[in-house]
């Protein structure tokens, strides 16, 4: 198991975070998931990285075992930061390595420029400072969706059903079992059915407006310094192939790689994945 612990953020919401407390000592991961993901994201890398590192995944609010805001307006990624740099006190890190997933790569970019002295390194996992409209039109067809609770699915397989449904563009190839798990990772069961595992308020700010990403280039630049690896799904609609080969070319210390047979986003489980990542972290391994 990998334990679940827990802080309030300035406005009172419970923050969920898991944590290796056997590696405290460690170099320090801290991981991010995507916009209707949680922590469960990266269970597997916890395990393929837990020998070297002290790996950490937030619950970032509204998803997971983290509270639901009453207030939809607060999901934004400047809460999101403010509460991560929270979990960063809470627990007891001075510095860290940031691998963030699409939602999870912006708010590691923030972070970065915020706070440049406290990150050894990013990991961006598909996504940059230019976002594809088309992907965010995708993403906005069915976040959101879930409500009223317990009217997406009646059981797990027609939760599996719909998670491949969404999903299975950008995963090909995973087997029932790997649907499985990836569905149980990011849904719950409630009396009244399956749900995904986050606030549908989330939707809100993604059903208003045209799908016009702001301009993210000054922040990109504001992380000149700190080593940064970029994972690019190779059939992703957020992040196009021009704009990894831009962020490469404008920061001296980036590589990218581009992961095989996926889309937006990558498991970071895939071979490629975990072959760019642990030669990337060699450097921050503890001597």
């Amino acid at each position: 198991m990998w334990p679940l612990r827990q802080f309030k953020n300035a406005q009172g919401l419970r923050i969920a975070y898991r944590d290796q407390p056997e590696n405290i000592g460690k170099p320090a991961i801290l991981c991010l998931h995507g916009l209707t993901r949680n922590s469960l994201d990266f269970s597997d890398l916890a395990d393929h990285l837990g020998a070297d590192f002290r790996v950490l995944a937030m619950d970032v609010r509204g998803r997971g075992r983290s509270d639901r805001d009453p207030d939809p307006q607060n999901y934004h990624p400047g809460s999101y930061v403010e509460d991560t740099l929270m979990l960063l006190d809470d627990a007891g890190l001075d510095e860290v390595i940031l691998i963030g997933t699409s939602m999870g790569g912006l708010m590691s970019m923030i972070m970065g420029a915020q706070i440049k002295d406290r990150i050894k390194a990013i990991i961006i996992n598909d996504i940059g400072p230019e976002i594809d409209p088309k992907g965010l039109d995708r993403i906005r067809g069915y976040v959101g969706a879930s409500a009223p609770a317990g009217s997406w699915a009646k059981n797990w397989d027609e939760a599996r059903a719909k998670m491949q449904a969404i999903n299975g563009d950008a995963l090909p190839g995973l087997d029932e079992a790997a649907w499985d798990r990836f569905t149980r990772n990011l849904c719950v069961e409630t009396d009244t059915g399956i749900i995904p595992d986050y606030d549908p308020a989330i939707a809100n700010a993604m059903q208003s407006g045209e799908a016009v990403p702001p301009d993210l280039w000054p922040l990109w630049q504001g992380l000149d310094g700190i080593p940064i690896l970029i994972l690019r799904g190779s059939h992703s609609d957020i992040l196009a192939p021009e704009v990894m080969e831009n962020m490469c070319r404008s920061q001296q210390n980036c590589r990218g790689v581009t992961i095989p047979d996926r889309g937006h986003a990558p498991l970071l489980d895939e071979p490629a994945a975990l072959a760019a990542i642990d030669e990337f972290l060699a450097a921050f391994r503890a001597g």
